[in-house]
């Protein structure tokens, strides 16, 4: 006799274990305090050039930079703004977190990489030309992602939240 009953082959709308996959995280509060000081420390930068807070220009200012000064095409300066501004919100929350930590990896990467010229070295003391500081703050940014991308979010985050205990 033939049984009626269906059984559905999963597919990427019904089966997410891809998700729990992209959100699994332990309760490590090492791995949320990472998460939080990634965000608060990026966070102001994306303010900047987001919304021209802190002494930033703004977004059309900034992504005309980036582009006629660093020659970043125009859709890629604008989407690095906004995972800049909006990033580390998600990070904060705790929500996608290791897709947002390898995205602002990747970002972090592209700025040392126009900083290479100027050397290891931040400008902390304002003895070099402004916009000449080195690519150390960046590789410390590129850490913490690399962290958050490989462990996840970590305790007080929605990630955890979201994924099967065990």
């Amino acid at each position: 006799m033939t049984s009626l009953t269906h059984t559905a082959t999963p597919t990427l709308i019904t089966d997410r274990s891809w998700l729990t996959a992209l959100a699994k995280t332990d309760g490590s509060v090492t791995q949320a305090l990472l998460r939080v000081t990634l965000a608060l420390v990026l966070l102001p930068h994306g303010a900047q050039h987001l919304l021209g807070w802190f002494g930033g220009y703004g977004f059309s200012a900034s992504v005309d930079f980036m582009n006629s000064g660093l020659g970043i095409p125009v859709p890629l300066a604008a989407a690095g703004i906004l995972l800049e501004f909006f990033g580390p919100l998600a990070l904060i929350a705790g929500v996608a977190s290791r897709l947002i930590g390898a995205s602002l990896g990747v970002f972090m990467a592209v700025a040392a990489a126009t900083h290479l010229s100027n050397g290891f070295f931040m400008n902390w003391f304002g003895t070099m030309p402004a916009g000449t500081e080195g690519f150390e703050y960046h590789l410390l940014a590129i850490a913490l992602a690399a962290a958050i991308t490989i462990r996840g979010a970590g305790a007080f985050s929605i990630d955890q939240r979201l994924t099967p205990r065990g």
